[in-house]
Formats: C-alpha cells, sequence, structure tokens
C-alpha cells in the first residue's frame, strides 16, 4: 500500500511531452516521480531536476548513472519503473538498459527507432519478466473504450470500412529552420527514424484503428510526400488499408493541413451501423443506425449503461468534461495496477490487458516502414 515510484529519462526544460508524462503520472495519486536523467547534457538534467524539486542525489547525468545507482538503492526507495520520453533514436537503449537493470519500462511511442530494435525489445521484455507499455494515449479516452467495445459486442455488425485521419498543419513551413527544439528533432531521420508524419502521427491513426476494430492491417499502398522544400522526411501521407477481416480502410496523416492543430478521428463503418469520434470533440461518440436515428453518447461516472472499462476511465459526473490528460493519466493508473499485481506475484488484472505493449509497438514499427517501402516502390505491401 504505496505510492508506484517513477524515473524519468528526458523531459527536461524545453520538453513538451515530458511534463505531460509526469502530470498524467500523478493525477490519480497512485504514482510519484522521484529521480530522473532528464537531459543528455548533465548541467540541464540537474537543473531540471532542481526545478521539479528532487533530491540532488536523485538527479542523474545520465541514464546508465541513473540505473546503476538506483538498482543499488533499497527495495523501499529506488524506482519501480521509468518512464522514456527522449526522441525516438534514444527509446531501445533506453528501455533495454532498463530492463537489464530490473526496472518495468513506460515508453512514449513509438517504441523504438526501427522495426529491429522493436523485435529485440520484445525479446527482451520476455526473457525479462517485467513490464513494458507503450503511450498511445488515444486508447485512454472513455468513447474510445466504449467504440471499441460496441465493435467487440457486434452492435455495429461485421466491419466493413474505417476511415482513420490525425491532420496538422504546425509543419506547414520550414520551421525547423529556425531551431524549435520540437520540430527539429521530428525531421531529422537520425533522430526520428525512417519516416517524418507517418513516424510522428500517422502511427497513432494506425493504433487507433486497430485498437477500436480488434483487426489488424494486413496490406498498405501508401503515398507519402514532402511539400516543404528542404525538409528531409515526409510531411504527409494518405494510406489504403486492408483489414484481416476483408474491410477496407483509409488512413490520412498531415502536418502540412494549414489550420488543423491536433485532429486524430476515427470512422468505423459497419453492417448495421457505424460510429465516429473525434479527439477535438473527444467526450462525444456518434452512433449512426441503419433503421433508426443516430445516438451521441457522453461519458460520466454516473451513468450506468456503459462497458465496465469506460465507466472505470471516468472521474468525472457527467457533463463535466475530460480530456487529452485524462486519457493519458488512464495509461499510467492502469501500468501501476499492473505493477501492483507484479510486486504481489498475480496475474495482471484482465481490466489492465488493454493498455498498449511490446506487440503493440512492434506493429507501429511495421506500420511506418513498411508505408516508407510501400510509397517507394508505388505497390501493394504485407504487413
Amino acid at each position: 500500500m504505496r505510492k508506484i515510484r517513477m524515473g524519468m529519462v528526458g523531459g527536461g526544460q524545453g520538453a513538451f511531452i515530458g511534463g505531460v508524462h509526469r502530470m498524467a503520472a500523478a493525477l490519480d495519486g497512485q504514482i510519484e516521480l522521484v529521480c530522473g536523467a532528464f537531459s543528455s547534457d548533465g548541467e540541464r538534467s540537474k537543473a531540471s531536476g532542481e526545478e521539479l524539486y528532487l533530491p540532488a542525489e536523485r538527479v542523474y547525468t545520465s541514464y546508465e548513472e541513473m540505473f546503476e545507482k538506483e538498482a543499488k538503492l533499497p527495495e523501499g526507495e529506488k524506482m519501480d519503473f521509468v518512464a522514456i520520453v527522449t526522441p525516438n533514436h534514444v527509446h531501445y537503449p533506453v528501455a533495454s538498459a532498463a530492463l537489464k537493470a530490473g526496472f518495468h519500462v513506460m515508453s512514449d511511442k513509438p517504441a523504438t527507432f526501427t522495426l529491429k530494435e522493436a523485435e529485440d525489445l520484445a525479446e527482451e521484455v520476455k526473457k525479462s519478466g517485467l513490464l513494458y507499455g507503450l503511450t498511445h494515449n488515444y486508447t485512454g479516452y472513455p468513447m474510445v473504450k466504449e467504440a471499441k467495445y460496441m465493435v467487440a459486442s457486434g452492435a455495429i455488425g461485421a466491419v466493413r470500412k474505417v476511415v482513420a485521419e490525425y491532420p496538422q498543419g504546425w509543419l506547414a513551413t520550414h520551421v525547423e529552420a529556425s531551431g524549435q527544439k520540437q520540430a527539429a528533432w521530428r525531421t531529422d531521420p537520425k533522430r526520428s527514424g525512417v519516416s517524418g508524419c507517418m513516424g510522428d502521427i500517422g502511427t497513432h491513426a494506425e493504433n487507433l484503428l486497430e485498437f477500436v476494430t480488434g483487426l489488424k492491417v494486413t496490406e498498405v499502398y501508401a503515398d507519402l510526400t514532402t511539400f516543404v522544400e528542404g525538409r528531409l522526411l515526409e510531411d504527409d501521407g494518405n494510406v489504403l488499408i486492408h483489414l484481416e477481416n476483408g474491410a477496407k480502410g483509409v488512413l490520412y496523416a498531415s502536418q502540412i493541413s494549414v489550420g488543423e492543430e491536433n485532429g486524430p478521428q476515427l470512422r468505423v463503418y459497419g453492417e448495421k451501423g457505424s460510429l465516429q469520434w473525434d479527439q477535438q470533440e473527444p467526450n462525444k461518440l456518434t452512433v449512426k443506425w441503419l433503421d433508426k436515428p443516430r445516438e451521441v453518447l457522453t461519458p460520466g461516472g454516473n451513468y450506468g449503461y456503459y462497458c465496465d472499462r469506460t465507466a472505470s476511465s471516468t472521474r468525472l459526473p457527467a457533463g463535466h468534461p475530460e480530456g487529452y490528460l485524462e486519457a493519458f493519466a488512464n495509461l499510467y493508473v492502469t501500468f501501476a495496477e499492473q505493477i501492483r499485481a507484479h510486486l504481489a506475484g498475480e496475474a495482471l488484472p484482465e481490466h489492465t490487458l488493454d493498455l498498449p505493449n511490446i506487440d503493440d509497438g512492434i506493429r507501429g514499427m511495421k506500420f511506418i516502414e513498411t508505408v516508407v517501402k510501400s510509397s517507394a516502390q508505388k505497390a501493394w505491401l504485407p504487413l
């Protein structure tokens, strides 16, 4: 009966996603940040830890130092898991080192820099017997969980068509040339990987599609484009998709769609009905029927007619909106439940098994590398 102790690699001064992870982890009072290596620059790491009011001796100049020293601390003090919030090229070495040191891992997506790394990491996770979570945060929204349940229960009939999209407009100009930190690493193949837009946000659309439908993508035909002159990776992509039940799909991801902010949206069309969810109005799930008026479902802790996972993912009474941080927090509180079960030597609770894991990480890396090859070859390729 104690808080789960978290360490963090990355997420120091000037970073965006580190703060999101820290707020999400802290929201339910189940997790506390106890240590960190917040930057590859030792002085910046120390300064970041100071801003977070951590003891100086628990702020490290490298993740190697952190894992070595934390592993030597008493069981009642050392961290239980590490949150990895670095650019993509560092995900694998940090995760691998954490597992070797005996720590569970929660990583920002994509899981690794390459598919080979993801496959190697899956073997390491299995061998270690430790837990690995991946923050595909859109799976944490209550109405996304309800959509998943409705598809699985057969409410809308067999899935025929899926449309997944994630438009942004923030890279419509060559903003990385100005030194903007978030743009600089995301458009750098040495830090981001073989893909820009698809690796950054297209994987969210792919994961959301497979999460809700319960269907695997089997084939893709991709058309990737770099619109901004001088950019090294694609900033727009359109993908035709075949799913394992014979359904067809379209996935669109773009970072040059001027005026768009963060607009993940999913539409699932079945034989008897369809579902529509938009992240910019996340508390609404629109259900359209073949033979009756459409419905708009909204979450709320006092509604008793949703599935258990939807109900347990809401914190507030109906009419009080919950959003991005709460969805992110659902992943962290679920991971904390898994760690508690692991510490007790118990099987993971069934309701925690929808947390994205290393298998989802492999799917994401397969998607990235396959769409890049498909676009280059102008061909359908298996996923």
